[in-house]
């Protein structure tokens, strides 16, 4: 209670006859003094600043009042509210005292306080004041105005002296939950709870106890219009049970935080006092036992004596740690990796050229550039020794060609240990060189944690995917990794986790990737590109009957016994059940034959009469016995047995066109998983000399069909074309399998060779391929992917393939199969493709043979 709650004062004795347990009074007229919360009190004294002239206006008014007004409380007007309870109309007011719809209307409460206005007091500089001392309630019944402020008529309500057992009751309860709450209270007065206990009337004691500045305006306004002391008293007791649980249950919190509190700073003491005996006995404290075990890591880690240094700094500064400190933690994960690290820990390269070259070959067939690089960088390595730097290679191919199984077959030839590093995906620089320690949870980067599950320095690590990584906010991880490969740099590499240099000098890196586009030029400078283009039908073959049949055999606990597969019915399942450059496909179907074969031999197996049981000391009965694995059922797969296995062929196998034929000329093209053959069509229709092209062109293509054209146009009377003969007609290209894009420009030559065959109707030759850009000279410039591009041709049974003669020097690459089958024909000019592509030569209208 405030300085401003004053004691109450005992009441004279009233002459006025009570009626009905309530003393009724005649209807009063009174000055009404407008208050924003009830913070006044029956019984209670209050000093009120005048601060407005309408407050001014009912204190002057007040002497012809009896020296009475009344104190009345105003509060929002609710939507639904357009009366009091008796349908008497509440007077309301805007902000500004007239009714206004835009603004929030007011309304006055109908129970209020009867004061009586004491002495007035002025002061310097400040509004005056004017004490006033609640005398009763009092229920206005109605309103007027007087001169400058609200005049209301009031019926006066005051509590009965007589103090029933009811009341006594609720006296006592409240007194008590009183004497508990201002004992909970720090540094309340004894006068306080003398000066409650000193009221004698139920009423009052409620008037008293709300007149504390735990209630707010509200809850004093209810309790100001409920009448009946004894239920006031009651609503009083109520509140203060709730703050006496709030405080019960904030006193259990400070319990608890101080038990806390307490606990550990008694294991302060403990340990300090456990850690002043170990220093009497001679013994070390926790601290300095793990600080003591890391400098024994430390000295017998090899590292570099810079990093030596640094890194018992910290074991000292381990050592002095409070034992309850959070950077122990830090520190001991710090030097942890520090001396796990191999610092000086390598393996012996195995250089011996035909262990690595038969290695090589168990591992992986064909692939003859990776294995001759390879076997180089052991040739020199063997004679170079220590001086050599490792190269950093990248194998770039399609997906499933073996790029990355051909780190781990390096690492075996070699001998050394193997890693590899994930990067698809990766877009934060902190995957490469690490997180800095301020950072809570920082870790080494990838690089790093590698070494350290490789235990060596000199393993051979593989970079997956290095043209999927990814840039944000984060940080670029191509640039972190421009220190990594750069051979120049990498012998002082530093993680942003350890900050101290290592050496990945001895590091043999391989990175792999799918397309080199994407990967930046600063990367792709640093590298060694070794291209790993798709195998052919005879490899796949090959590598199905070597390699993948007899891991899947395995796989599936099936033997060479049970299961054999013939070569049609292996290339059956390479041509219409896979198409791709790898052989991932290939090695998922066999899996499936030989799923569906070890069934057949379980259920086989368990339809084999049961073994009897034999018993100890009796004869053994006579059964038949069950069949050992090599007496089941063999399988013999053939080319006509697949589809019972795998269902209905998933491709068609690549054909040639099967008759000869007018404005149709087969191209090859390279896409995502090696070669295929790509069949171009023109027609000739009646126009406006229009060009429509059709089948998903990339811009690329779309302007090398242009330049065809306009190279015909420009022919036109050498090919016999009458003159205006294209400007009378719409020329439309198409290139069948119209949902896949394409793009590029080495169907150039092939676009002109059938343009040229639809305006002279001369028919093209079916088992003519070709490739090549053609310039709007007709000249035939050089294209990518021969090899790939080769074999499609090769597949598809086409006889001949047309290829740039600047395209000659890459004719090394294709197998000897390949080369053997096929006549190969370099050209120059569109001229020495039409000579030979089209069954009859346009510029001497002669037959070519």
């Amino acid at each position: 209670m405030t300085a401003q709650q004053q004691a109450p004062r005992k009441r004279a004795a009233r002459t006025t006859a009570r009626r009905g347990g309530r003393r009724k009074s005649a209807a009063l007229a009174l000055p009404v003094i407008v208050m924003d919360e009830t913070v006044l009190m029956p019984h209670m004294t209050l000093p009120l600043p005048v601060e407005d002239d309408e407050t001014a206006s009912a204190i002057a008014a007040a002497v012809d009042y009896g020296r009475q007004v009344l104190l009345l409380t105003e509060r929002p007007v609710a939507e639904d509210a357009g009366g009091d309870e008796e349908g008497r109309p509440r007077p309301a007011t805007g902000a500004d005292g007239a009714a206004d719809d835009d603004e929030q209307l007011f309304e006055l409460c109908e129970v209020g306080v009867i004061a009586e206005v004491g002495q007035q007091i002025t002061r310097p500089g400040g509004p005056p004041t004017v004490i006033l001392q609640g005398q009763a309630r009092g229920r206005v019944i109605d309103f007027g105005a007087g001169p400058g402020f609200p005049l209301a008529t009031v019926l006066r309500h005051d509590d009965p002296p007589e103090r029933t057992p009811e009341a006594e009751i609720a006296m006592t309860a409240v007194l008590e939950q009183v004497e508990t709450y201002l004992g909970m209270l720090p540094n309340v007065p004894e006068e306080v709870l003398v000066m409650v206990r000193s009221v004698d009337e139920p009423g009052w004691l409620a008037d008293l106890i709300c007149f504390s500045p735990e209630f707010t305006g509200d809850q004093r306004q209810e309790l100001l219009e409920e009448f009946d002391p004894v239920a006031r008293l009651k609503a009083v007791g109520v509140f203060i049970q709730r703050r006496l649980d709030v405080l019960d249950l904030r006193q259990q919190i400070q319990a608890e935080a101080q038990s806390g509190m307490d606990k550990q700073q008694r294991e302060y003491y403990l340990r300090e006092q456990l850690r002043a005996i170990q220093k009497e006995l001679g013994e070390g404290s926790p601290e300095a036992m793990l600080a003591a075990e890391m400098r024994e890591k430390i000295e017998a880690a090899g590292m570099p004596e810079a990093v030596k240094v640094k890194a018992l700094a910290q074991a000292e500064r381990l050592e002095q740690q409070p034992s309850h400190s959070p950077e122990i933690g830090i520190i001991r994960t710090y030097l942890e990796w520090l001396t796990e690290l191999p610092w000086s820990t390598e393996t012996l390269d195995q250089l011996a050229l035909s262990h690595a070259a038969r290695v090589l070959d168990e591992d992986h067939y064909g692939l003859e550039k990776v294995k001759e690089r390879i076997l180089e960088y052991i040739a020199v390595r063997k004679l170079a020794g220590a001086k050599m730097k490792a190269p950093i290679l990248c194998f770039v191919g399609p997906p499933g060609v073996g790029k990355t199984s051909l780190g781990r077959s390096i690492a075996r030839a070699l001998g050394r240990k193997y890693g590899r590093i994930a990067l698809g995906g990766v877009h934060d620089e902190a995957e490469i060189r690490g997180h800095r320690r301020t950072y809570v949870g920082a870790m080494p980067g990838r690089i790093i944690k590698a070494l350290r599950d490789a235990g060596s320095r000199n393993p051979v690590l593989i970079l997956d995917e290095v043209d999927k990584l990814g840039a944000d906010w984060r940080g670029d991880p191509s640039s972190a990794l421009l220190e990594v490969l750069d051979p120049e740099q990498n012998g002082t590499f530093s993680d942003h986790y350890l900050e101290v240099p290592f050496d990945l000098s001895r590091v043999l890196f391989i990175t792999t990737a799918n397309q080199l586009d994407p990967i930046p030029a600063p990367l792709r400078d640093r590298m060694e590109i070794i291209e790993v283009s798709g195998y052919t039908e005879l490899e796949k073959l090959q590598i199905a009957r070597n390699f993948l049949l007899p891991k899947q055999l395995e796989a599936s606990g099936l033997t060479p016994a049970q299961l054999t597969i013939a070569d049609d019915a292996l290339l059956a399942v390479i041509r219409e059940y896979t198409r791709e450059s790898g052989v991932r496909g290939l090695e998922r179907e066999i899996g499936a034959i030989c799923r569906k074969v070890a069934r057949r031999v379980a259920e086989a197996d368990d339809a084999a009469p049961p073994r009897a049981p034999v018993r100890k000391g009796r004869r053994k009965a006579a059964v038949a016995a069950p069949k050992a694995p090599a007496d089941l059922p063999a399988v013999t797969l053939d080319r006509a047995g697949v589809g019972g296995f795998l269902g209905v062929p998933r491709f068609e196998h690549d054909q040639a066109e099967q008759e000869d034929e007018v404005g149709v000329a087969t191209g090859a093209a390279y896409t995502g998983v090696g070669g295929d053959i790509l069949g171009i069509e023109v027609l000739l229709t009646e126009g406006k000399g229009d060009v429509v092209l059709t089948g998903q062109l990339g811009d690329v293509m779309q302007e090398s069909a242009r330049a065809a054209v306009s190279y015909a146009r420009s022919r036109a009377a050498q090919l016999g074309v009458e003159p205006g003969f294209l400007d009378k007609r719409t020329i439309h290209i198409h290139v069948p399998a119209g949902a896949t894009p394409k793009d590029g420009p080495s169907a150039g030559i092939t676009i002109a060779t059938a343009l040229i065959s639809a305006l002279t109707g001369i028919r093209v030759r079916k088992d003519v391929a070709m490739t090549g850009e053609i310039t709007l000279r007709g000249k035939v410039l050089p294209i990518g992917g021969l090899k790939e591009k080769s074999l499609a041709v090769h597949r598809a049974g086409i006889g001949t393939f047309i290829l740039p003669r600047r395209n000659a020097k890459d004719l090394s690459e294709l197998p000897d199969l390949v080369k053997n089958d096929l006549h190969l024909i370099e050209v120059d000019h569109l001229d020495d493709v039409l000579s030979v592509a089209l069954v009859q030569d346009p510029r001497r209208n002669l037959h070519v043979a």
